[in-house]
């Protein structure tokens, strides 16, 4: 029965709306508790163990890192050298968004800081160029929800962790479908702009580019070195991360002058909160995947999905409908935890590479991020637009289609994930 009673008390605790953390946590515990053979003494070791991983390490040091950007002034010449190359579509500031947010994808790792660091500046500039707040909110959202693909990837870490999964090959995998993404999220915008009447920002202009394109190039140099070093060996991912940040606090104190020493403290404050929250999730998770370990949870769900079919393109539209139901009600770092050791029990039947198996995983995660009740990145735009969630939910649904296709393509095509990963290897 502990396998039920850790099942049934997480439901229970989700649909009084415990938070993520505690109802994971709880719901371990009186697992635990109910089977007997443990003392609870051992919760709180597996609460350390869970997170005492130099590859989790990297987690809090790229969320830390993209606050200190984005306070240094990197996010303003990020969007303006958007807009000189794609402010002349229908549409311009919608496309904008979009792009920014794909720029600053490279260097967060996390679609929330993507979408807040993008948002804050173009969400209040949208509306006062006449466009509707709920669209610009949705837009923003949609477009963060990249933050999670194109590398660095906070969830491809937690995956990486997870599976033994190389990490530097993740983030090379995830360049093409990030991209393939972008493009397809600004068609859209641009076609529902031109529906709307909303113009273009600004005529296109090579020297434009080239100006703004010089001003954020020591901004755009922060995922050249991010990526680059991982995949030329000169240092790990997590080392990446803490490059990441010395590069940030550099430019943003010593050439843009946007960080003074006095506000050293208080970014130190707002990233180590930032990510206690996602570490702490991490820990109660890492408490509950052992005991589910223990009672075989995860291969006997697979074994479920397996007794309803042993047809490989219907088992892969299966996964992608357990991700996607799951993105939708739990919290990303979370459901990773929950989800992969029984996905990855399923991998030799799927008949796909592991690397391409954590892109499509990750895909299914950013669309959750988009859905209520859980889709952070609207629950952020939200926020900074002002829009009730319900208004953003209805201007979404466009582009929720469209990334559905985009998951299509990545689950069954694989050169498209793998091309990249297979040149570098």
């Amino acid at each position: 029965m502990t396998a039920e009673i850790l099942l049934v008390v997480l439901l229970v605790l989700f649909l009084i709306d415990t938070p993520i953390a505690v109802a994971i946590g709880a719901a371990s515990v009186a697992a635990i508790a109910c089977q007997g053979d443990f003392p609870l003494q051992m919760v709180i070791q597996r609460l350390f163990s869970g997170t005492d991983s130099f590859h989790l390490l990297a987690v809090p040091l790229f969320m830390f890192a993209g606050t200190i950007m984005e306070q240094g002034g990197i996010s303003r010449r990020l969007i303006d050298f958007a807009t000189a190359l794609v402010g002349w579509l229908p549409g311009g500031m919608a496309a904008v968004a979009v792009v920014s947010a794909m720029f600053f994808a490279g260097i967060s790792g996390s679609a929330a800081a993507d979408t807040a660091a993008v948002g804050s500046i173009l969400i209040p500039a949208m509306k006062k160029s006449g466009y509707r707040s709920d669209f610009a909110a949705a837009v923003q959202a949609s477009g963060g929800s990249i933050g999670i693909i194109i590398p660095p990837s906070i969830p491809m870490i937690v995956f990486g962790f997870l599976t033994g999964a190389s990490i530097g090959r993740l983030f090379t995998a995830g360049v093409l479908p990030g991209l393939l993404i972008g493009l397809s999220l600004i068609i859209v915008s641009s076609l529902i702009s031109r529906r709307q009447g909303y113009g273009a920002q600004a005529p296109f202009s090579p020297a434009e580019v080239l100006r703004t394109g010089r001003r954020a190039l020591l901004a755009l140099g922060a995922p050249v070195i991010i990526l680059g070093g991982i995949l030329s060996g000169i240092f790990t991912a997590t080392e990446s991360a803490a490059v990441a940040v010395v590069y940030g606090l550099v430019v943003g104190m010593a050439v843009y002058r946007r960080i003074a020493p006095r506000d050293l403290p208080r970014l130190f404050i707002t990233g180590s909160i930032t990510a206690a929250i996602v570490m702490f999730i991490i820990a109660c998770a890492s408490v509950f995947s052992w005991i589910a370990a223990i009672e075989d949870i995860p291969v006997r769900m697979a074994a479920g999905l397996l007794a309803l079919t042993d047809n490989r393109l219907l088992l892969l539209l299966s996964v992608n409908l357990v991700l996607l139901i799951a993105g939708t009600f739990v919290e990303t770092t979370a459901a990773l935890i929950l989800l992969v050791p029984m996905i990855v029990a399923l991998l030799p039947d799927l008949g796909i590479d592991l690397i391409h198996l954590g892109v499509i995983v990750v895909t299914n995660l950013a669309i959750g991020m988009l859905t209520p009740p859980m889709g952070i990145c609207l629950i952020v735009s939200s926020s900074i637009s002002g829009d009730r969630l319900a208004a953003i939910c209805r201007r979404i649904v466009p582009f929720l289609l469209v990334l559905l296709v985009d998951l299509a393509i990545i689950t069954y095509w694989p050169p498209l994930t793998m091309a990249l990963v297979g040149m570098l290897r």
